[in-house]
């Protein structure tokens, strides 16, 4: 299956890449990932979705989202609780 791929670009003054002593690349790799992992963190994109957007296959993805102090499941109590109920079901 042939997937097109779209070109974004946008702007960024050179200060800001002095500010973050980032090169060009590292700055755009940083930011695709921190990209994905909103759109992660929203629901918006799955993991493998969004370990695609950053670059990175799943378990490179999951690797740096600890290196980053971030949790790979986020659930909240009554998610849970859903979970283990459905969970139970399963024979």
């Amino acid at each position: 299956m042939y997937e097109r791929t779209i070109n974004i670009s946008f702007s960024v003054k050179e200060n800001i890449l002095l500010s973050v002593k980032e090169t060009k690349n590292e700055f755009t790799k940083e930011i695709l990932f921190l990209s994905a992992l909103y759109f992660y963190r929203k629901r918006r994109l799955s993991l493998g979705k969004a370990a695609e957007l950053a670059g990175y296959n799943k378990i490179e993805f999951i690797e740096k989202i600890q290196k980053e102090d971030e949790y790979i499941f986020d659930y909240d109590e009554e998610e849970l609780d859903e979970i283990f109920k459905d969970s139970k079901l399963i024979k």
